[in-house]
């Protein structure tokens, strides 16, 4: 299906989704279909179904996974580094803006008020995550591992100075060195 989209339509319909697609990636994926499948007919809906549910099972964010690959397949490398840019701009642009915005008027009350007033939402955001990481890691390794894995940590990491990214690359590394019982083997 490589070749079959022109680059500026290609161009217009991830911008339309890039402005319109308030609330993240999940909130663009009715606004994709829409364009990929009703309005340009680029994909079947079992054709965009799966490339949704690939798309959930990898890494980083649906936004940029699934115009990557849909502008790809239906226009090659090229098409996938204008659906890419085409949904990201708008935000880029808005960042941009609103950033200058905050910086030029950060000493407006009302403005020093509003960033303010994100630092608790952005707290019980993090509190959120950290709670539903702690609740998946304690199904999969039971509460007493979970916590110990977290205290060591906590002390690599804020008391020794250890980078995060040397504790994961470390816990990485023991599980995959860490020796198949005998029992996992044998089936």
């Amino acid at each position: 299906m490589t070749g079959n989209a022109p680059l500026g339509a290609l161009f217009w319909a991830f911008i339309r989704i890039g402005l319109l697609g308030f609330g993240g990636g999940p909130a663009m994926i009715p606004l994709v279909r829409q364009e990929v499948v009703k309005r340009h007919a680029w994909l079947s809906d079992e054709e965009f179904a799966d490339i949704l549910a690939i798309g959930n099972t990898l890494p980083g964010p649906i936004a940029t996974k699934m115009p990557g690959y849909i502008g790809y397949r239906v226009a090659g490398t090229l098409g996938c580094i204008v659906a890419v840019g085409a949904v990201i701009l708008p935000m880029i642009v808005a960042m941009i803006a609103l950033l200058t915005a905050f910086s030029r008027y950060r000493d407006v009350a009302w403005i020093r008020g509003m960033g303010q007033a994100v630092v608790p939402v952005v707290m019980v955001m993090m509190g959120q995550l950290a709670w539903d990481f702690l609740d998946k890691s304690k199904l999969v390794l039971g509460w007493l591992v979970s916590l110990t894995m977290a205290a060591a940590a906590g002390v690599l990491i804020y008391l020794l100075g250890v980078h995060p990214g040397l504790v994961i690359g470390a816990i990485l590394a023991a599980a995959l060195l860490r020796p198949v019982p005998r029992k996992a083997r044998a089936s």
